[in-house]
């Protein structure tokens, strides 16, 4: 694996734990981090499958756009879809005023985020 590659899934891993932290606040809990940190990991293991596999991108955080990247390489990446347009909506509307999320918010980026990770790591080839 390319060391660039293996940055990528170390940050997409801190922002997991970030979110998973958060989300288990008792009193208080940020849930819009929860949700920003969702997206993080989701696009930063996207991104790694890019890297890996050299493929050049820009500066973008549409993971719909970044799953059908990936689909000419590993068509059951069109699997995630439906959670990377979740997390698409979600990171970038609790981001600013007008719209907070909840716990149940929380909790369905934190499920689509696992579930991107989870095929990310097995077209990648990692085990847990």
């Amino acid at each position: 694996m390319k060391p660039e590659t293996t940055e990528w899934i170390a940050k997409a891993e801190a922002d997991l734990a970030t979110a998973r932290r958060e989300a288990n606040v008792i009193e208080s809990a940020n849930y819009d981090a929860v949700c920003f940190h969702s997206q993080q990991c989701a696009e930063k293991y996207l991104k790694a499958i890019l890297i890996e596999n050299t493929v050049k991108f820009s500066r973008i955080h549409d993971l719909e756009i970044l799953v059908n990247m990936i689909t000419a390489l590993n068509p059951e990446i069109q699997g995630v879809i439906r959670f990377a347009r979740i997390l698409s909506a979600m990171a970038v509307e609790v981001r600013y005023p007008g719209m907070s999320a909840d716990e149940e918010d929380a909790g369905e980026a934190l499920h689509s985020a696992n579930v991107i990770r989870d095929v990310s790591r097995d077209i990648l080839l990692l085990s847990d």
